[in-house]
């Protein structure tokens, strides 16, 4: 009798513990959801005239973008420079958002089998090579911050001429370094403080493929250069940047900041 409680007792524990254990659908998907980190291609295009800039513009607008969102591929950023007295250089940046790495090394395969978008995109993809649509092409591929897994589309309402969008670089000295300033956005709080003072941040990027490395990408949006200065100024002056800014463990981690302040065309998603 005593064998048999004992028995009993074993299989009520075990059954217990199974059932603690075992997760629902919706728990499942919770986790995976949590767990799902974006990756970003930034391209950036630069030019000599402006012949290869409109080129390259209406094959964005008619043919590249309208394909990556046949592929399911939403809120692709395009942008160019604010233009400087100092700096003379043409650029378009195109931001492109990836649910998965496989979906990135996918892409041109999938875009080769788009008989509108090679149509569309003919002046453009059979230029020749004594008029080519560019200067020169560079793509650096990042995966999203653990802290922000997934892009925010600006929420901005006003004017795009007047919007500025801040990209920022962040290189660290050494691989150690890197991983310290990203464990500062992360763990650190910057991040949330970010979030705090509404910088309308679009995404945080680790870069694993670039020119720069190691380093870190962002960027933030605002309704005017006059709204950006003031959120500049209460993020330098916050209790929490100074603390934070302040800390040992945190010194030395950044060798170089890069801001460049973009508008976006007419034609961009945000």
């Amino acid at each position: 009798m005593r064998i048999l409680r004992f028995i009993f007792s074993i299989v009520i524990i075990i059954s217990t513990t199974a059932c603690s254990q075992k997760k629902t659908p919706n728990t499942v998907a919770k986790n995976h959801l949590q767990n799902v980190r974006e990756y970003y291609q930034l391209r950036e295009y630069t030019f000599n005239s402006d012949e290869q800039e409109k080129t390259t513009d209406q094959f964005l607008k008619r043919a590249f973008i309208p394909a990556l969102k046949k592929l399911d591929i939403q809120h692709i950023g395009v942008f160019k420079i604010r233009p400087e007295k100092t700096d003379s250089i043409k650029k378009i940046i195109v931001l492109i958002p990836f649910s998965s790495i496989q979906k990135f090394l996918s892409l041109e395969k999938d875009l080769a089998k788009d008989t509108l978008y090679l149509n569309a995109g003919n002046e453009y993809l059979n230029a020749n090579y004594l008029k080519p649509p560019y200067k020169r092409m560079a793509s650096t591929l990042m995966k999203a911050f653990k802290d922000m897994p997934m892009m925010k589309p600006s929420i901005l309402n006003g004017p795009k001429e007047d919007r500025v969008y801040e990209l920022r670089s962040y290189e660290s000295p050494t691989e150690k370094y890197f991983i310290n300033k990203l464990e500062m956005f992360n763990a650190g709080g910057e991040i949330k403080l970010f979030e705090k003072l509404e910088f309308n941040a679009v995404f945080y990027g680790e870069v694993i493929s670039g020119a720069k490395m190691p380093n870190l990408m962002y960027m933030t949006t605002f309704e005017n250069q006059k709204s950006r200065d003031e959120h500049w100024k209460a993020f330098v002056d916050s209790p929490e940047w100074k603390k934070l800014s302040t800390m040992p463990k945190y010194q030395n981690n950044v060798s170089n900041i890069t801001i460049n302040f973009l508008y976006p065309t007419e034609y961009s998603d945000y």
